[in-house]
């Protein structure tokens, strides 16, 4: 996919916006009726609020009943997997995690809601409609199978405190991968000899648990030139020359600083949790972590929230801008909905700029909207504060690409199994060198990729 500029992405009449913006939401004469919802419980309980006021607008103008669950999204996959694999489904259900639509998209559990997007599509980011167009391999066809609700890329989390009292200056940060990330190594010894005897430089995730991992792993390979491991077509390049080196030197890069002992050693064994608690304890100086959450979780802290610094992806080493890779929840409509129509309806109802924008901006702008032209037009998104303006200019504004489950399924199971998070333990904890841990990950992927054809339109 083409990168995404601040001309493309920020396209379109402003009138056009303030229309969609102000217009009253819109709600067919649909039959009074109750529908099921299961959602994903928020990192900050003003995103669980948010999400119960725009499900009691839409019973308020809308007659019908979402009977909603508000569930953390662990047990919430689970939960879904067993609905679908039992046939007993809700009408509505926010996917988990990035692999749950595309994989069951496959399968052709999930309705088509091509329709459903259709109403705003003028309206979303190009990137977010790569995100939810997925292949069925039943209908043997791509469509939106899913609706892009809120984004987020990954930014860096650093504590400017610790960067200062290391004595270095926030101003003489490069702006080039390697030189950026070796900034923060000499911290380490500095802040250590002020009595920070348990400080890392780095709060890097590499572990074979969630997604985390997942997302340090890319964006370094990204950095190093690899970013057409999987491209748009569902195709794995892994025995292109440029994409190996660029697998190997992520690996040695992500081993050589847990090796150097700049990485707190129980990282082996991190969640997605571990890395926020770490850093908010300040046991790293810096992290690289999904979302503006790192940031939210300290709101009403004010002196520590505004000792972070938010900092999106910097130059690749020669000099050019790196994209950063954005992922995507939302609602999707399984297969045996008893209620499909207002399923429907409440999506359409939910996917309103106007009423999007709000729930979005209910959650404190944890995850970014869709719409690039509403998030130009409210300050909210980049103006009033400069966390959320750095993610915001990260997801939706700088160079970005989809993640890479929106090209294949394959891409589900082989990160399911974490295959180059156990190449870093190959390497790590098994003495293999990086180019032999990148050729055993790249052909577990090519085998996994096998099982996965996608017929090209």
């Amino acid at each position: 996919m083409s990168k995404l500029t601040r001309r493309s992405v920020l396209r379109g009449s402003v009138s056009l916006v303030a229309a969609g913006v102000l217009a009253r939401p819109y709600i067919a004469n649909a039959a009074t009726t109750t529908a099921t919802a299961w959602f994903a419980q928020g990192f900050i309980p003003d995103e669980d609020t948010a999400l119960r006021k725009l499900v009691a607008d839409y019973q308020k103008q809308s007659g019908n009943t979402i009977d909603l669950s508000i569930v953390p999204f662990a047990p919430l996959r689970q939960k879904e997997v067993s609905a679908l694999t039992s046939g007993v489904v809700p009408d509505v259900m926010e996917d988990a995690d990035f692999e749950f639509a595309p994989l069951n998209a496959w399968a052709g559990k999930l309705e088509d809601l091509s329709d459903v997007i259709e109403a705003n599509k003028a309206d979303y980011a190009p990137l977010a409609l790569t995100l939810r167009n997925y292949y069925d391999n039943v209908a043997k066809k791509r469509a939106y199978y899913a609706m892009p609700m809120k984004l987020a890329a990954v930014p860096f989390h650093i504590w400017k405190s610790l960067v200062e009292k290391g004595g270095a200056k926030l101003s003489d940060m490069p702006d080039k991968w390697d030189e950026f990330l070796d900034f923060f190594k000499p911290l380490q010894a500095k802040l250590r000899a002020q009595g920070m005897r348990h400080t890392y430089s780095y709060g890097w995730e590499v572990s074979t648990i969630g997604v985390d991992p997942l997302n340090t792993f890319n964006a370094f390979m990204i950095a190093y030139g690899g970013k057409d491991l999987i491209t748009a077509d569902g195709k794995l390049h892994g025995d292109d020359p440029k994409i190996k080196a660029a697998v190997v030197k992520a690996l040695n890069r992500l081993s050589s600083d847990f090796k150097g002992g700049y990485v707190p050693p129980g990282v082996v064994n991190w969640n997605d949790a571990d890395d926020n608690n770490a850093f908010h304890s300040k046991l790293c100086v810096m992290d690289f972590d999904g979302s503006i959450s790192t940031e939210l979780a300290l709101f009403k802290n004010k002196p520590e929230y505004d000792d972070i610094l938010t900092h999106g992806m910097p130059l690749d080493n020669d000099g050019h801008p790196l994209p950063a890779q954005v992922g995507v929840f939302g609602p999707v409509v399984p297969k045996g909905a008893k209620n499909l129509a207002v399923a429907k309806e409440f999506i359409k109802y939910s996917m309103q700029p106007k009423v999007l924008n709000e729930y979005l901006k209910g959650g404190l702008g944890r995850w970014a909207i869709p719409y690039p032209s509403v998030a130009k037009s409210d300050p909210f998104w980049l103006k009033d504060d400069p966390h959320r303006t750095a993610f915001i200019e990260e997801t939706l504004i700088g160079p970005t690409m989809p993640i890479y489950e929106a090209y294949s399924p394959a891409v589900a199971q082989m990160n399911a199994e974490h295959v180059f998070q156990v190449a870093w333990a190959d390497i790590t904890s098994n003495g293999m060198a990086p180019e032999a841990a990148a050729e055993k990950a790249l052909k577990r992927a090519e085998a996994i990729f096998a099982k996965y054809p996608i017929q090209q339109s």
